[in-house]
C-alpha cells in the first residue's frame, strides 16, 4: 500500500580518499528505462545517460554525501548510513516505504532490507547509478585540487599510480586517515 517508495544506495565505501555517496530515488510505477541496475556493471558513458532519465523521470531524488573526516570519526559502516539518511531527507517528496542495499537506514519509515539490492531493485539500481555518478564527479574535482593522485581514473581507490602519489606527496585532507595504507604511512 506504499504510495512512495525510495531505493537507496551508496558507492564509495573502499576507496582511500574522498566522501562516501548515497542516493535515494522514488521512480514511478510505470519506470521502464533499461539498463537501470548496479552502478558497477555499467561503463561510465551508459552511467551518464542513465543518470539524466533517472532525474528526468523520478518522483524525486536526494543526496547525501559523509566526508572522509567524518568517515576516520564515526567509521565506513556508520558514514554510508549516515550518507543515506541524508539522501533519504533530500527527497522533494517524503518516502513511506524504504528498499535498501543491504543495510538499516536510520529513519522512522518501514524498510526492506534487499542483499544485492542494486541488481535485484530498479529504485535501488537508480540510486547506485546516481551516487556513482555524483561521486566520481566529486572525484574528478578534487583531481584539479589535488594533482598527482589521478583522482579523475582511480576514484580515489588504492591504485599503483595513486599508492606511490601517496608515498611521494603523502596524504590530503581527503584522504582517509582510519584506511590502511594512509594509516600506515602517517605512523
Amino acid at each position: 500500500g506504499s504510495q512512495a517508495v525510495a531505493g537507496t544506495d551508496e558507492v564509495g565505501r573502499g576507496p582511500l580518499a574522498g566522501p562516501v555517496v548515497a542516493a535515494a530515488v522514488i521512480l514511478p510505477r510505470d519506470f521502464d528505462v533499461y539498463g537501470v541496475i548496479d552502478s558497477k556493471q555499467l561503463s561510465e558513458k551508459v552511467r551518464d545517460l542513465l543518470v539524466n532519465e533517472i532525474k528526468e523521470k523520478a518522483i524525486a531524488y536526494g543526496v547525501g554525501i559523509v566526508s572522509a573526516e567524518r568517515i576516520d570519526e564515526i567509521n565506513i559502516y556508520e558514514a554510508s548510513r549516515e550518507a543515506m539518511k541524508q539522501a533519504v531527507e533530500a527527497l522533494a517528496v517524503p518516502a513511506d516505504y524504504l528498499l535498501v542495499d543491504a543495510m538499516v537506514v536510520d529513519v522512522p519509515l518501514p524498510q526492506w532490507k534487499l542483499i544485492k539490492g542494486d541488481a535485484r531493485s530498479n529504485t535501488i539500481g537508480a540510486a547506485s547509478i546516481l551516487a556513482k555518478v555524483t561521486r566520481d564527479a566529486i572525484m574528478v574535482a578534487y583531481d584539479k585540487e589535488y594533482p598527482g593522485y589521478d583522482f579523475a581514473n582511480n576514484d580515489g581507490y588504492g591504485t599503483k599510480k595513486h599508492l606511490l602519489a601517496l608515498k611521494t606527496l603523502g596524504p590530503t585532507p581527503i584522504h582517509r586517515k582510519t584506511f590502511a595504507p594512509v594509516k600506515n604511512l602517517l605512523s
